[in-house]
């Protein structure tokens, strides 16, 4: 197993605040991982600077062996990092597949195979993105992403807010992308259970340090350390919409 992302030693925050004090994560091809932990723990803050959007104070990242520290964000895009904000961030002024043609890259995710994916962001090709329902802008900035051909695959929050036969659509789309190879990705979801049975892997964030490494199936079967980390030991996590997670 080819390793895609590596991070090493990574110290990132906004301004001269320090949320990733010293992280070190690696991902091989094929490996989906479950990024967890409560309200402002720095999950979003390590999406984000994988993406290039945080004030990076020391440490490396790679992408297949290259090493992007100091690249831009539109240059990371073009080095393989597919992003997939909480907010989506579609172009809402241009149609559905504007909104991917405007981004592709050659490889083999092109925008057919994202339509046989979606078959509804097909029917909706010619509609712009603000006539699209939540669900669908979702499926679209999952589609744009794709159609960049990353290397590493970054979703924060893809379910959010969706209504359940929304979110299962999702999750089967999902698994096909993990199965289909070539990538990466890592999946921060508040929702401990909904994500764990996609996920091979689970990492749980404290003060933007790893607390918990471990897989998907032994996260899943240790109520304690899901109590003592997320606060629940259930069937669900708590949700909290309030605001966004740092």
């Amino acid at each position: 197993m080819s390793e895609l992302l590596s991070i090493e030693g990574l110290r990132a925050g906004y301004g001269e605040a320090v949320v990733l004090p010293q992280m070190t994560l690696s991902l091989g091809e094929g490996q989906v991982l479950a990024l967890l932990g409560r309200n402002g723990t720095g999950k979003t803050t390590l999406i984000n600077s994988i993406v290039g959007v945080t004030r990076r104070f020391g440490g490396t990242i790679r992408v297949g062996g290259h090493d992007i520290t100091r690249l831009r964000a539109d240059q990371r895009a073009r080095a393989g990092i597919g992003w997939v904000p909480q907010e989506r961030n579609i172009f809402r002024s241009l149609t559905v597949e504007e909104n991917m043609s405007a981004v592709a890259q050659p490889g083999p995710w092109t925008i057919a195979r994202v339509y046989e994916m979606f078959p509804r962001l097909a029917e909706r090709r010619r509609n712009f993105g603000n006539e699209l329902s939540g669900g669908e802008q979702q499926m679209l900035a999952i589609g744009r992403a794709l159609t960049l051909n990353p290397k590493v695959l970054l979703l924060d929050e893809p379910t959010e807010g969706l209504a359940p036969i929304i979110v299962e659509e999702l999750l089967r789309a999902l698994g096909e992308i993990t199965r289909a190879g070539g990538t990466c990705s890592i999946i921060v979801e508040q929702n401990a259970q909904k994500i764990l049975g996609l996920a091979d892997r689970a990492v749980i964030l404290d003060r933007g340090t790893i607390v918990h490494d471990a897989t998907s199936a032994e996260l899943k079967a240790d109520p304690a350390a899901l109590e003592r980390h997320l606060g629940v030991a259930g069937a669900s996590d708590r949700q909290n919409h309030a605001g966004r997670p740092v």
